[in-house]
């Protein structure tokens, strides 16, 4: 592995590169609110960042990532259109013990610009594609959008559809809600038993029996959630043929012109998903008028659904296909939602991605 101080120097080599074309250099403090990202990603998020505690701020965690805080300072004070730069450490626990480091550098670079959103996404994507072209890397992409527009557009409950849509990052988790909702599989014991239960006695019966309240929700909290268990139960399935289309999408996987004719053929069934996938063309047509051979590009639907949590929009990853031991050299995508949560009621259409300047250089001395 290449030394800190290599890996510091590769790093500012790609920083430098990011302000030529453009971008401001910018900072983010290393110690970040566990408010904000708690409120972000929920609890999941302390299973992959370090948490501690400040006498004055309260509960912090060490930065996970760059894009939380970027964002922040943008919808602050930043100008418009804006893009920025940063390069820095940041810090995630690592479930396995597989030699990947739980310290280590990223270099970013954003854009912020609400003219021409596929034309922003073809602006990072096409820079990155320069920056590490001689490294000879893979590079795959998808949409975040078409699945989570793919999930609006079924014929079933708000309420089942936003489940679908906050466990989309969580594949199997995912698929057992769309398995039950869809009417695959049972719903389990425990909840039918409580179900019969409440049918029985009512609600107020089922908590009389619970007993005292114990934790954090109250009993009228309790009560609504078993509301909402009998009205799910009540809901008809969602329709096998609309479950089949799905699943055909999560599966996709294709060059990208021929999945934008595979998206356009279902989007006769699921006219939902139409707005984006005319979004996808134009992206197609904005990444060709950069010189990127979009016929040689990989689209995968399901990309992005276990590490790009708050990416709504395009997103994309580099690869070295001779070290498949290896995590994505870099990685990026588009975030429009994350700047109305941070944006206090405004928001702007964002965009960037981040280069590991360690894999960087594990990759250059591999070829020397």
């Amino acid at each position: 592995m290449a030394s800190k101080s290599a890996i510091r120097a590769e790093a500012a080599r790609l920083f430098d590169r990011f302000q030529a074309a453009g971008a401001q250099p910018v900072e983010a403090s290393v110690l970040q609110s566990a408010d904000t990202l708690l409120d972000l990603y929920g609890e999941d998020i302390r299973s992959r960042a370090y948490v501690t505690a400040d006498p004055l701020q309260g509960e912090m965690m060490l930065r996970p990532d760059f894009t939380v805080p970027v964002v922040q300072m943008h919808m602050s004070d930043g100008a418009e259109p804006a893009r920025y730069t940063y390069m820095g450490e940041v810090f995630r626990k690592q479930e396995h013990d597989d030699g990947r480091p739980s310290e280590y550098f990223q270099v970013g670079y954003e854009v912020f610009d609400r003219e021409d959103p596929e034309a922003a996404d073809a602006e990072v994507f096409a820079l990155f594609a320069d920056v590490l072209s001689p490294l000879g890397l893979r590079a795959a992409t998808g949409d975040i959008g078409i699945l989570l527009a793919a999930v609006d557009g079924l014929n079933t409950s708000d309420r089942r559809k936003a489940a679908l849509k906050r466990h989309l990052w969580r594949p199997r988790r995912f698929r057992t809600l769309l398995d039950r909702f869809g009417g695959r599989t049972s719903m389990p014991e425990t909840r039918a038993r409580l179900l019969k239960t409440v049918k029985k006695v009512g609600v107020d019966g089922v908590l009389d029996q619970a007993g005292a309240e114990i934790g954090l929700r109250d009993r009228s909290e309790v009560a609504k959630r078993i509301t909402a268990l009998e009205e799910d139960a009540a809901t008809p399935p969602i329709a096998a043929g609309e479950v089949d289309i799905l699943d055909h999408i999560l599966s996709l996987r294709e060059k990208s012109p021929n999945a934008l004719e595979n998206l356009r053929d279902i989007a006769v069934d699921l006219p939902n998903i139409s707005g984006a996938v005319q979004r996808l063309e134009r992206r197609l047509d904005a990444l060709s008028a950069k010189g990127v051979d979009v016929s040689k590009l990989d689209f995968e639907a399901s990309y992005g659904r276990t590490t790009m949590e708050y990416y709504d929009g395009f997103v994309f990853g580099f690869y070295a296909e001779s070290r498949p031991d290896l995590p994505p050299l870099a990685s990026g995508g588009r975030y429009d939602a994350l700047t109305r949560v941070l944006g206090q009621g405004r928001s702007i259409p964002a965009v960037g991605g981040v280069i590991r300047p360690a894999q960087v250089l594990t990759l250059t001395e591999g070829k020397q």
